[in-house]
């Protein structure tokens, strides 16, 4: 029976003849086990940075939209996967520096559990086009003010 101890031992290793001599196989083997050890660190989610505006949402305003600003290429963003705290994008286009600007309707992120007179971390996620995961955080401020004579 082959197992991977028996790779160990090299008398087993030895005894089968397409082992004998074999750089190409050892060669072989050690990329494979360089390409475990790297996966993961492939694999894992990366932070990107980003620019909420407005900065002050206010929760009576009659604001559209709440734009992201990010320092990612547009063309490494997988659209479909791009949410602001569970908000789903709205729409979106490319800076002048070719980085990803995200929008997404202000009366989505209103309705999210937000605490009025405080800070509110805001989180973008999304994969790039090849699968890879990122994400970026912003404070804003939460602010309830109605206008005046109303």
């Amino acid at each position: 029976m082959f197992t991977f101890s028996s790779i160990i031992n090299e008398e087993a290793v030895m005894e089968r003849s397409v082992w004998k001599n074999s750089k190409w196989v050892w060669l072989g083997m050690g990329i494979f086990l360089m390409m475990l050890t790297l996966w993961p660190a492939a694999s894992q989610a990366f932070e990107i940075e980003i620019d909420v505006s407005p900065k002050v949402l206010n929760l009576s305003s009659n604001g559209q939209v709440v734009t992201v600003h990010t320092n990612i290429e547009y063309a490494l963003v997988d659209v479909s996967s791009l949410y602001l705290d569970g908000v789903p994008i709205s729409s979106w286009k490319s800076d002048d520096c070719g980085y990803f600007v995200a929008k997404f309707m202000m009366d989505d992120i209103k309705s999210l559990p937000l605490n009025i007179g405080e800070a509110n971390i805001v989180k973008l996620v999304g994969l790039t086009t090849n699968g890879l995961a990122f994400w970026g955080e912003e404070a804003i401020q939460v602010i309830l003010n109605p206008p005046k004579g109303k």
